[in-house]
């Protein structure tokens, strides 16, 4: 399938929550947050209840009391200027509390998620004097240089066991890494947690199409992999059945017109033909 079908902030929202499962009490999640009337929305506001004792997971170790989190899908730009575009959703974000002030600027922290490292992001920030740390594998912070602390977490270097969640939003799965996620989404028993599962799980099959098609012929898999991608595979048979019908009633009407018959005879008869409504008939003619 091609990117432009792979609707990746679909998985965000499922994938994170997975990867903080255990924070998941304190911690509030607003997927497609809208700063104001002017269609201007956060990918994934993280608001933590309470409390400052530190998230244990890496990608949740630097968020305080509102975390804004931008992902970026394989083929999405993240330079400089996508950087400080976050940097003011983020300032918006802050100054649209009920009261001054209400959201401390210094309880407020920026993600930004994508699959490959910025390189050209981060040797700009090497060129300006802005240090980068790189405190866990795929995860680097800039503490500096810019009103809010952010973190840069490059899914492509996480360690794929510890973070299966948000390195499934990829478009270079292997059979191996789907077998392993396949496996994961099996494991959970309750329906929650099955059903953030399977959000994720669907992004990677659409984004990894050819990947699924291939695990279909392995035995172990197939019957799993089946259930889960049959309303996908129901979608594309409906498809084609409903190309076949609209097929065969333009041929219809063709045949009809051969024979002599006007408009009011080849409504009545494809109607009658293949049960569809009088709209619906009129839009063929």
């Amino acid at each position: 399938m091609e990117e432009t079908t792979t609707q990746w902030h679909l998985g965000l929202k499922p994938a994170v929550d997975l990867e903080l499962a255990e924070e998941r009490e304190n911690l509030s999640y607003y997927r497609e947050y809208s700063l104001n009337q002017q269609a201007l929305e956060i990918d994934l506001l993280i608001i933590k209840k309470e409390g400052k004792q530190p998230i244990r997971n890496e990608i949740g170790r630097l968020f305080r009391k509102y975390n804004v989190i931008e992902y970026k899908s394989p083929k999405d730009e993240l330079n400089i200027d996508t950087f400080y575009k976050v940097v003011a959703y983020t300032s918006l974000y802050k100054s649209y509390g009920k009261t001054v002030d209400e959201r401390k600027a210094d309880e407020i922290t920026m993600t930004l998620i994508r699959k490959a490292k910025p390189v050209k992001l981060f040797q700009y920030f090497e060129e300006h004097g802005i240090p980068l740390e790189n405190p866990y594998k795929g995860v680097y912070y800039v503490m500096e240089g810019f009103m809010f602390p952010a973190q840069i977490v490059v899914t492509k270097e996480l360690n794929r066991q510890e973070h299966i969640w948000l390195t499934a939003l990829t478009d270079e799965m292997q059979k191996q890494q789907m077998k392993e996620l396949l496996d994961k989404v099996e494991s959970f028993h309750t329906k929650f947690d099955r059903e953030l599962a399977e959000a994720v799980l669907e992004v990677a099959i659409k984004a990894n199409w050819q990947t699924a098609q291939e695990l279909r012929g392995d035995g172990n898999m197939c019957e799993a992999l089946m259930e889960l991608m049959e309303p996908e595979i129901n979608k594309i048979k409906e498809t084609v059945r409903e190309e076949t019908k609209q097929q065969g009633i333009k041929n219809a009407i063709i045949a009809l017109r051969v024979c002599g018959n006007g408009d009011i005879e080849i409504k009545n008869a494809i109607m009658k033909a293949y049960g569809i409504s009088s709209n619906e008939a009129e839009k063929y003619l």
